[in-house]
C-alpha cells in the first residue's frame, strides 16, 4: 500500500483503502491491490483504484469465489469474474463549519457496551457495526436510567481525516438534539488530534443531510455503494 500525504484531500476518494494503509492499518487484510477490515471489525473492502480490473483480480484471491460485499465508489459494470448485485446511492460530506463542543453528559462506550450498542444500532439502522468495530476509534453515547439512547462515533479515518458514524437515537428520544451534541462531542476529539471530520450518509436521507449542511458540514461529493458477488471460477 502506498504512503498518503496527511494534506491531500483527495484520500477521501477512496477513504477505506487510505484507512486501511495508514491508522488502520492493524486491522487490516491485505491481497496486492485489494483489502479488507478483518470480519468482526468491519464490513468494508478497498481497491487501491476500483477501476483497475487487476485490482478486482486481487480482491477475488483475497475473498474467494461466492463472497458477497460492497465497495465504494466502483463502476457498475461487472468485472470479470464479478456480478454485480445491486447499489445504493450516498453522498460525502465534510465540515467546513462545524462548532465542535465537548458533552459531558455523553459517557464513552466500551467493549462492555456492545450488545447494548448492536441492540440501538438493529432498531436505528444508522449503518454497519459488528462486534471489534468500537475498536476503530471513540464511540460516545447518552443513556436514560441506565438505557443508551443515542450514541455516534470514528469510523474510517484516512490521513488528516475522520469519519463520524453511527449517528442514531432511540425513536422514542428523538427531536431533542442528542445526536447533534454527539456529533460535536466527537468532533471536538477529532479535531483536538489535528484532524477534520466528515461522514457518509445516504443519498435519499435528505432529512439528515440538510441537519449536517445546518451544523457546518458541505457536500463534497456523490458515491456509489456497489453490491457484488465474486463468481465461481470455471
Amino acid at each position: 500500500m502506498t504512503t498518503i500525504d496527511a494534506h491531500d484531500r483527495t484520500v477521501l476518494d477512496n477513504p477505506a483503502w487510505a484507512s486501511l494503509g495508514s491508522a488502520h492499518a492493524r486491522f487490516a487484510e491485505v491481497h496486492g491491490r485489494a483489502a479488507r477490515y478483518e470480519h468482526e471489525v468491519a464490513p468494508f473492502h478497498a481497491l487501491a483504484d476500483p477501476t483497475d480490473a487487476r485490482a478486482w483480480a486481487d480482491l477475488a484471491a483475497l475473498v474467494g469465489p461466492g463472497a458477497d460485499l460492497t465497495v465504494a465508489g466502483a463502476p457498475l459494470d461487472p468485472f470479470p469474474g464479478w456480478a454485480v448485485t445491486g447499489s445504493v446511492s450516498g453522498v460525502q460530506l465534510v465540515d467546513v463549519a462545524l462548532e465542535p463542543a465537548e458533552e459531558p453528559e455523553a459517557v464513552v462506550l466500551t467493549p462492555a457496551d456492545v450488545p447494548e450498542i448492536l441492540d440501538l444500532i438493529d432498531r436505528c439502522r444508522p449503518g454497519p457495526f459488528r462486534t471489534r468495530t468500537i475498536e476503530l476509534g471513540t464511540y460516545l453515547g447518552f443513556r436514560h436510567d441506565g438505557k443508551l439512547i443515542a450514541m455516534a462515533g470514528e469510523r474510517l479515518r484516512p490521513p488528516g481525516w475522520t469519519e463520524i458514524s453511527a449517528v442514531c437515537t432511540d425513536a422514542a428520544y428523538r427531536g431533542r438534539g442528542l445526536a447533534t451534541r454527539l456529533v460535536r462531542a466527537v468532533a471536538a476529539g477529532i479535531r483536538a488530534r489535528g484532524e477534520t471530520p466528515f461522514l457518509h450518509t445516504g443519498a435519499a436521507n435528505t432529512t439528515a443531510i440538510r441537519l449536517y449542511e445546518s451544523i457546518g458540514f458541505e457536500l463534497r461529493r456523490s458515491t456509489t455503494f456497489g453490491a457484488y458477488r465474486c463468481l465461481e471460477k470455471s
